[in-house]
């Protein structure tokens, strides 16, 4: 494969991602969930947010096989010992991710509490790691991804498509906690930093 043909692969990337960030946020949206509602009833409370889940991990398994699939460029990368210390702060934002993650109950995330529990009042989420972030899962994936050991041009595209998709989601997101939870919320995300700590 040519250089001139590599280079398509980035904008290749970007621009799959961005369909599949475009379907992902409208099937995201108060107005898709209200028209679930209505078609399907108490099914969609039940289900919706599972088939979310599902679907949106089902259509993103094939743009994460295209860096590997597509003509390529290594870009650099980082040579022993600095390998370890990505490695370890990557291992970090794992594991902070996931206490993040159970502190927002994460089966409801998932869709499963709805499907065994049923509907559950929505709770405002400020103590932990969300006295310091607002969307810490946002910003320890960001880290994750870019300190990643060796950069290609397609990896770049991707991670460069997620943090996009990261700050947008955030964005959206932010506009229905403010719904949700009004004057509450506002006054959160007035002392709380959206993705770096000490920075509002």
């Amino acid at each position: 494969m040519t250089i001139e043909n590599a280079a398509l692969s980035p904008l290749i990337i970007l621009l799959a991602f961005g369909l599949y960030g475009l379907v992902h946020s409208l099937l995201a949206s108060l107005q898709v969930k209200a028209l679930a509602a209505a078609l399907f009833g108490d099914l969609a409370e039940k289900y919706y947010r599972l088939f979310y889940n599902v679907f949106a991990f089902i259509t993103l398994a094939p743009i994460l096989a295209m860096p590997y699939t597509l003509p390529n460029k290594t870009w650099y990368t980082i040579p022993q010992p600095w390998t370890y210390l990505t490695l370890s702060i990557q291992l970090l934002v794992v594991g902070l991710a996931g206490i993040a993650a159970l502190q927002t109950d994460v089966f409801k995330f998932i869709g499963l509490k709805q499907v065994f529990v049923g509907k559950s009042k929505d709770i405002l989420k400020t103590r932990g790691i969300y006295k310091h972030l607002r969307h810490p899962l946002y910003s320890f994936g960001i880290v994750f991804l870019w300190l990643s050991p060796s950069m290609s041009q397609n990896m770049a595209a991707l991670y460069f498509a997620f943090t996009l998709y990261f700050i947008f989601g955030a964005m959206v997101e932010e506009r229905k906690l403010e719904r949700v939870f009004g004057q509450a919320y506002q006054e959160y995300r007035a002392k709380t930093p959206m993705f770096i700590p000490f920075i509002k």
